[in-house]
Order: structure tokens, then sequence, then C-alpha cells
């Protein structure tokens, strides 16, 4: 049995049974996007996915380190971190092509922590989409730095002068994906056995640096591909001696990583994205669309930009946006809409990064569309040409900070009303844990502008 053709439990018991597996791999993405999983035996397996199972909601008590919140209400000490009921979703199920014939399943919370859940949150989002009359289709692309560095040998420099897997600029490099293409081909087969398609795969500028086009599909299967795919890169980078990393700016000397994301809307099978009598072929829908993504922006933005690194990446002249300006075919934008054919018309969220969790990040693009639609709100003026050298009202300016970032985003209405209030505290509350962790601790460009001379 194909394991990407499974929809019920049934189905899932059928295959266990097929492979004679006697453990399973069960995964859940926490808040910062990591997966977080484990061996679940047969019968248990089994038995959970009638029930489901606990998993700790230390999950969402603690950070990307495994350190514990002090600000948080959810779970902690006060409540002595139980568990939480979490659901195994059939039709998330993978091959293990490293554990052949293994397989991974995804879960998700489905009682107590179904409100702070990513992917549950998603699901939502996309339910809401569905009562309004859409459904979306979405593609990530991420561009990732890979390193021939193992764990201990990063650890052991400091992070400092680390060997890339190849140097210098060689962006769309034929040469450069030739040399390695035993590793391009084989991480096409990763891909490809875990049904995470590659549309594109090329050597972006900097040294080392891959950018990979995930295949679209409906929204929710968008984002598990995506999640599958920034955890098994860096499994398969590892295996192979070398080291992959999503961070958004690993190096002032380079650019950062991206991780944009394409959406386009259809209702009763049929783009509303796209209407040829309309300049660019821009309909009336896409623009409200474009036009509450642009205006809240600023307010969401803690959700796509996570983490204080999330910020270096933010910077004129780098491939990154500054400000929620939206164009056409123009990537010095934060929302470019692509324009052409009915089923290829799109707009690319390009504020994203590498560093953010999928399923959070699509919820605040989608949602944020979703309400410009509900709202008929319209875009600010199409911007043609740099949009860095636009001057813009400070109140259209992106937080430049986590800390401002998750301030906007824990009095956002529309946060609440789209994701909860129970998750807009806890994720405010958890970015605001980050960038508190990060002012605790003394910089290399603090020690060398200070030390001496002050």
């Amino acid at each position: 049995m194909d394991p990407r053709s499974l929809i019920t439990n049934i189905d899932a018991r059928t295959i266990i049974a097929e492979r004679d597996l006697s453990h399973v791999k069960v995964a859940i993405v926490d808040i910062d996007g990591i997966m977080r999983g484990k061996y679940m035996s047969r019968d248990k397996f089994l038995g959970a996915l009638e029930r489901g199972f606990g998993f700790s909601d230390v999950v969402f008590g603690w950070d990307c380190q495994d350190q514990l919140y002090d600000n948080g209400h959810f779970t902690g000490w006060h409540t002595g971190y139980p568990d939480a009921v979490a659901r195994i979703v059939p039709e998330s199920c993978r091959a293990l092509p490293f554990e052949d014939p293994g397989l991974l399943f995804l879960c998700e919370f489905s009682s107590r922590g179904a409100h702070l859940c990513p992917r549950t949150l998603l699901r939502r989002v996309i339910e809401r989409a569905r009562a309004l009359g859409f459904e979306a289709a979405v593609g990530f692309e991420y561009e990732v730095f890979f390193f021939r560095e193992t764990p201990a040998s990063v650890r052991a420099k400091h992070y400092r002068d680390l060997t890339p897997m190849s140097p210098g600029w060689f962006g769309y490099s034929t040469l450069r994906n030739s040399v390695e293409s035993d590793f391009y081909r084989e991480l096409i087969r990763m891909c490809a056995a875990m049904d995470i398609g590659i549309e594109g795969l090329h050597e972006e500028a900097g040294p080392g640096v891959i950018e990979a086009a995930l295949a679209h599909d409906h929204a929710l299967a968008a984002a598990d591909r995506a999640a599958i795919f920034k955890t098994f890169v860096k499994v398969l980078a590892q295996r192979k001696g070398m080291m992959a990393t999503f961070m958004a700016k690993w190096s002032q000397e380079w650019p950062g990583q991206s991780g944009h994301i394409h959406l386009s809307l259809t209702s009763n099978g049929k783009t509303v994205f796209h209407d040829p009598a309309q300049q660019h072929g821009i309909s009336r829908t896409l623009r409200h669309f474009i036009g509450g993504q642009q205006r809240l922006m600023p307010e969401l933005l803690a959700m796509v930009a996570p983490t204080v690194n999330s910020y270096s990446r933010l910077v004129p002249g780098h491939w990154a946006p500054v400000n929620p300006t939206w164009g056409v075919e123009n990537r010095t934008c934060a929302l470019r809409v692509i324009s052409g054919s009915a089923a290829a018309q799109r707009v690319e969220y390009r504020v994203a990064a590498a560093d953010a969790n999928p399923y959070l990040a699509l919820a605040a693009a989608l949602a944020s569309g979703l309400h410009g639609i509900e709202t008929g709100m319209e875009p600010g003026p199409l911007v043609e040409g740099n949009a860095y050298d636009r001057e813009l009202d400070e109140r259209a300016t992106l937080p430049r900070t986590l800390f401002d970032a998750a301030q906007l985003f824990k009095q956002s209405a529309v946060a609440r009303d789209w994701f909860g209030p129970q998750f807009v505290e806890h994720f405010a509350a958890t970015r605001e844990w980050e960038e508190r962790e990060f002012r605790r601790h003394v910089t290399d460009w603090e020690l060398a502008r200070y030390f001496e001379i002050i």
C-alpha cells in the first residue's frame, strides 16, 4: 500500500500490518516549527488511532532550546506539565527513506492543547475560508545554507569560521549543481520518497545555499510538506556529514534566507484571483486579498518573523522587504503579484523567512487576505521600481524588533478573531520570552565595539 494513499484509520491499520512494523514514528510540530516526536509501539499506535494518545504539554511550555518559559499560563510548574490528547493524522503518512520500511505520521493536539496547536490553528483558518466559499492552493519555497560541518564541529568553533558546502556567489550555477549533483540528486530522491514534490531546485546567491520550490497543494497538505521538508533536509545533511540551517540570516556577509509563500484562491473549482478585463488580470477579490495582507502585515508579523534573528533579514537591499508594499512582478516588495493565466495568477508573500513555522506563517498570510476580502480592504498604491526607496507613512512600516512585533500582535483584534485570544496571549508571551532571552546575552558585536574604547 502506498503511504500517500492513506485516508482513514483503517488504511493506517492496513499499511502497518503490510509492513509488519513493530514501531511507528509519530511527530507533532510545536510553536517554533520544531518537529517533536517519538517511536510508538505497534499496539499503542493502533489503539491511539481510535482514541488518541497523551503527549506532554511541555512542548507548549518551553522554547526551542527546551528552556522553560516563566511567563506562560497554559502549562508550567503550576500545572505539573500534564499530558494533552493528540490525534494521529492518517493522511499525513510518509515513508521514511532512511528507515525502510518505517513510517512517519504527523499528529495534532485535539483537546485542551488544540487552541495552541499550529496545525490545528491552520486547519481552523482553512475551515473558515471554506465557510466563505474559498479553497486555498499554496506553494512554499525555501532557501537553505549547507555547511561541511557537524553538530559537534559547529559548537567547537562557536559557530564561527564555518566551511560552506561550496564557496562564493554562484546563483543559478550549473557548475555548482553539477559538481554537487550527487547531493542534489539524493535530496530530490528523498523528497520524492516522502511526497515532497520539488518543482525547482537551484543554487542561490551565497556560499552553499540552495533554493527549493515545493510543489503546490491545498493549504494544509502544503504546510505539512513544508514542515517535513525543513526537518528531513537537516536529517539528510547530517547523515552526509554536513549541516543545514534555516536561520533567517546566519551571517551579515550574505543575504538572508527566505521562506516565501505562494497563494491562490478558488471558488467552486474556478480561480477568483484572475480577471482578464482588469489591469494585470487582478480581480476585485485579489485586490481585497492584497489589501488585507498589506494592512495586517505589521500586526501579524510575529507569526511570520518569529525569532530575534528574523529582523536581521528585514533590511534594505538584501532581497527582503522592509515595509508592507505590493507590486506586480516586483521582488523588492513584501507582496508580489505574479500575473499571467487564470491558473498561474497568485500572490507571493515575500516577507516570510525560512525560520518561520510553516503552519503559523501560512495562517497569518491566509487569514489576513481573507479578512481583506470580508471587509473589502483596498491596497495602497502599487509600487513600481525600487520599494526600498519609498517613504511610507509610519503606520505602514513593519516592526523592527521581535518585541515590537509581539506587542502589535497582542493588541490585534483581527488576530484574536481569527486565531483566538488564548493563542494570541500564549504566542505573544513566547515571543516576549524569546526577546528577553536575547537581551540577557552579550554579543560579539558589543564586545568588539565597547570593551576597550568605552
